[in-house]
C-alpha cells in the first residue's frame, strides 16, 4: 500500500509540472495562437526562477520573476503572430530554439549550485489523515494545491461564462467578434501571454519544487507533453489533467519498476512517458476515427481585418 501511495503521489506532482503549460497552451490555442515553444519557454521559467531563488533566497520574488519572464516572452510571441501575422509555427520553433539556448547559456553560473530554497511540502491539518487519499491529495506543495483551483475554475471560465464564450468564438469565427466590437488583437494578446506565463509556471515546478537544481535541458521533454495533451484533450482543461494523471502514473511506475526489475534498462523506463505520449495522440487525433475534431476552426489563421 505504501508503494501505491507513493507512485500516486508522485504522479500528482509530476501531473502538476505540464498541466501548468497545458492549461496555458490550451488557452491560447482557443484564442487561435499555436506555441510550439512550449518545452524553451518552460526551460526559461526553470532557469529564471532558479537563479532569483539562489540570489534572493525568496520563493514569492522567485514565483514573481517566473511569470516576468513567460510574459515577456508572451508579449515577443504574440507580437510575431498577431501584429506581424508570421507563421505560427516557424515562430513557435524559434522560441524553441531561443529559448533552450538561451536558458543554457543562463544557468551556466548556478548550474550544480544548491539554492538551499523550494516549495515544501505543506499537509493540510485533518485532510492529510484520510487513509490513502490524504497522503496522495494533501501532503503535496502548495503549486499542487493551486492547481486544485486552476482546473475547476478554467473549466467554469471557458464552459459557463461569457468571457469563456468569447474565448471560444476567438478561436473559431474572429471576424464575428470583430464585427460585434470586440477588439481581437487585445484579447489574443492577453490569452498568449496568460498561456506564457502559465507555461513559465510549468519550468518552475521542475527546480523549485520538484528538485533543487538547474543543469540545461533538465525538462526533458515535458513541455511537448502537455503540448500533445492539448490535443490529446480536446482543449478541455479537464480531459487534460486526466490525460496528465496518466502519463504522471506512467512515469512514476517506471521509476519505480527500476527497483524491481534492475536487468531492464533505464532508458526504456525513461521513455515509457513519452511512448504513451505519442500513442495517446494517434488515437486522439488520427484521421481513422472519423469524427469531428475539436480543434479551433481559426487556430494557426492569422486574422486579417482588411480581408473579412
Amino acid at each position: 500500500m505504501n508503494l501505491i501511495i507513493s507512485i500516486l503521489s508522485g504522479a500528482i506532482v509530476y501531473a502538476v509540472s505540464v498541466m501548468y503549460a497545458g492549461i496555458g497552451e490550451t488557452f491560447s490555442e482557443r484564442a487561435g495562437i499555436m506555441n510550439l515553444g512550449v518545452e524553451g519557454i518552460m526551460l526559461m521559467g526553470a532557469v529564471s526562477g532558479y537563479i532569483t531563488a539562489v540570489n534572493t533566497q525568496n520563493l514569492a520574488v522567485s514565483f514573481l520573476v517566473v511569470l516576468l519572464t513567460g510574459a515577456v516572452f508572451g508579449l515577443v510571441f504574440a507580437f510575431l503572430t498577431v501584429t506581424l501575422q508570421a507563421d505560427q509555427t516557424v515562430c513557435g520553433m524559434a522560441m524553441l530554439t531561443f529559448g533552450t539556448g538561451l536558458s543554457g547559456f543562463l544557468g551556466k553560473d548556478v548550474t550544480g549550485v544548491a539554492a538551499n530554497l523550494k516549495f515544501q511540502t505543506i499537509p493540510i491539518p485533518l485532510l492529510k489523515d484520510i487513509p490513502v487519499i490524504g497522503p496522495i491529495f494533501f501532503q503535496q506543495n502548495i503549486l499542487v494545491y493551486a492547481m486544485y483551483v486552476i482546473v475547476p475554475l478554467s473549466l467554469f471560465y471557458i464552459y459557463r461564462t461569457k468571457y469563456g464564450l468569447y474565448l471560444r468564438a476567438l478561436g473559431e469565427n474572429p471576424a464575428a467578434l470583430d464585427s460585434a466590437g470586440m477588439n481581437i488583437f487585445a484579447m489574443r494578446y492577453a490569452y498568449v501571454i496568460l498561456g506564457c506565463s502559465m507555461i513559465a509556471v510549468s519550468g518552475s515546478c521542475v527546480t523549485l519544487a520538484n528538485t533543487n537544481f538547474w543543469s540545461p535541458g533538465m525538462t526533458a521533454g515535458k513541455g511537448w507533453i502537455a503540448f500533445a495533451l492539448v490535443a490529446f484533450s480536446s482543449w478541455n482543461p479537464l480531459k487534460l489533467t486526466l490525460g496528465a494523471l496518466l502519463f504522471g502514473f506512467i512515469s512514476c511506475l517506471g521509476s519505480n519498476l527500476q527497483i524491481y526489475l534492475p536487468s531492464v534498462p533505464t532508458e526504456i523506463y525513461s521513455a515509457m512517458p513519452y511512448i504513451a505520449t505519442i500513442i495517446a495522440f494517434i488515437l486522439a487525433t488520427g484521421n481513422f476515427r472519423k469524427v469531428h475534431t475539436a480543434q479551433p476552426a481559426a487556430l494557426c489563421k492569422p486574422y486579417d481585418r482588411e480581408s473579412r
